[in-house]
């Protein structure tokens, strides 16, 4: 069997088939491995060995009766704790959470399983997916596995930190302003943010929900493309998905060079002039020189509302937080010990929502209720409603110049553990690169500049609503040329 540390899904596809070793094996070797692994890493919130032991022993069953089994089946993926898998833990990373099990499956649960992956357990995140290091978690700290003492990003930390460190094959996580480009950024592994509808949210725990957006990470773009394919579509528990014309077709596993060579890749000013570290534009200039030796054609363009984006972006969605943890009162969801403490149904709200929410969420949950209120409302929302209008119109315009848009993920590398934690201003601007295209509802992938030593940096394509295959396509070609 391959050395966990150089499978891929498709590798793992082909020796299934070939029959060098059994679905169960696998399971049992990445369990061996995470025992083992994520004491020093912790990545994992709970595991579902049981349940991945029974699922892997259905696919060795396909194959030994010569049943046609698809590129995921027996794949070892980590799944972001805010997804439902019924039966299993399905806590957010909150304390108000703590004893929740899922009742039913979310939409893209159900898909992977109809294609008989292997489901090893809930990964660790911010609270609510609310941060950008994984540590707002109410329960473990991840830690970064190339350097321990630094942060895996967030929200969606614990996935991108279980792919990295071979705990799983692939991972899904959630992406409200960056939640799964930035770890994966940060990690070193491969991170993608479909179209806002490109994927159902049916049975994510909705944050900001024009934001909230369900995508996969891999070690390579082509396994993200093979997990992307199976949890696309339309979906009829959710009214914002749809899919494209044409659907997304097999293009996105056999590119055409010709057909990428045909692509303009733009890039706009505002991403390189201020705001990242030298070392980060140096890396992601080195990636675009590898990609210009496709002959692939480059144009600067402007985005010139970016500027504005992370000011936006900061009260539209604890806005939408604001109304969307307001079910977590106690009594439908959440904390049930603070009944007997309750002298009233106010102090009964008060207490467990006191008690279940950490600070990040609290402060998010407190900004958003007063840019709601009375008299603020038209002063903040209403106006951040009108730039989001307006930077998502920046994309509409450059998109008549270029097919795709090539800029940095992260401003900075990893950084240290509590570096940033006391002051929520400078976490958030680990974002500023990322938010934007949530703003407009765009796909956009993080792919790691390879072969550079010290810690991973990450850069972003950007492509046209529903053009995943674009992004997908260039990104194929990087990882060829740079292997």
């Amino acid at each position: 069997m391959h050395s966990l540390h150089d499978l891929t899904i498709k590798k793992l596809h082909e020796g299934l088939l070939k029959k060098e070793y059994t679905a169960l094996e696998v399971a049992q070797k990445f369990f061996e491995y995470i025992d083992s692994k994520d004491r020093e890493i912790n990545a994992y919130l709970s595991l579902a060995k049981d349940e991945a032991y029974r699922q892997a022993e259905r696919v060795d069953l396909k194959i030994a009766g010569d049943e046609p089994v698809g590129m995921l089946a027996g794949a070892p993926l980590a799944i972001k704790d805010n997804l439902l898998v019924s039966g299993q833990p399905m806590t957010c990373a909150s304390k108000i959470l703590e004893d929740y099990r899922a009742p039913y499956d979310a939409t893209v649960i159900r898909k992977l399983k109809g294609v008989d992956a292997v489901f090893l357990g809930k990964t660790n995140m911010d609270e609510f997916a609310m941060g950008s290091s994984t540590e707002t978690s109410a329960f473990k700290l991840t830690r970064n596995p190339h350097d321990l003492e630094r942060v895996p990003g967030g929200s969606s930390g614990g996935s991108a930190a279980a792919v990295s460190a071979h705990m799983a094959l692939g991972a899904l996580g959630t992406d409200t302003g960056g939640s799964i480009r930035q770890p994966a950024s940060l990690c070193g592994v491969v991170g993608l943010k479909p179209t806002y509808g490109a994927v159902s949210r049916y049975g994510a725990t909705a944050m900001a929900s024009s934001l909230d957006q369900i995508g996969p990470f891999a070690k390579t773009v082509e396994d993200v493309a093979i997990l992307f394919q199976a949890i696309a579509g339309r979906d009829q528990f959710d009214a914002t998905s749809a899919d494209p014309e044409g659907g997304y077709g097999n293009t996105l596993f056999n590119p055409e060079l010709e057909d990428i060579k045909n692509l303009t890749i733009g890039l706009p000013e505002e991403y390189f002039t201020a705001g990242a570290d030298s070392e980060v534009v140096k890396a992601v200039e080195g990636a675009i020189e590898k990609i210009k030796s496709l002959r692939i054609n480059f144009k600067t363009i402007k985005l010139p509302h970016t500027k504005y984006a992370l000011s936006c972006y900061y009260i539209i969605m604890p806005a939408e937080v604001s109304a969307n943890l307001a079910r977590f009162d106690g009594i439908r969801y959440g904390r049930k010990d603070g009944h007997a403490k309750a002298d009233n149904l106010l102090d009964l709200y008060k207490k467990n929502r006191s008690d279940g929410f950490g600070q990040e969420v609290k402060r998010r949950i407190i900004l958003g209720t007063y840019v709601l209120s009375s008299g603020y409302y038209d002063a903040y929302y209403a106006k951040a409603q009108k730039v989001r209008a307006l930077i998502k119109k920046d994309f509409d315009e450059a998109f008549k110049e270029v097919d795709v848009i090539l800029t940095p993920v992260s401003p900075t590398t990893a950084f240290k553990l509590g570096e940033k934690t006391a002051d929520p201003l400078t976490m958030y601007l680990s974002d500023i690169f990322t938010i934007p295209v949530n703003m407009a509802g765009l796909p956009a992938i993080s792919i790691p500049v390879r072969g550079r030593e010290g810690l991973p940096v990450g850069f972003q394509l950007i492509g046209k609503h529903w053009r995943e295959k674009d992004i997908l396509g260039i990104g194929q070609y990087y990882e060829k040329i740079s292997a």
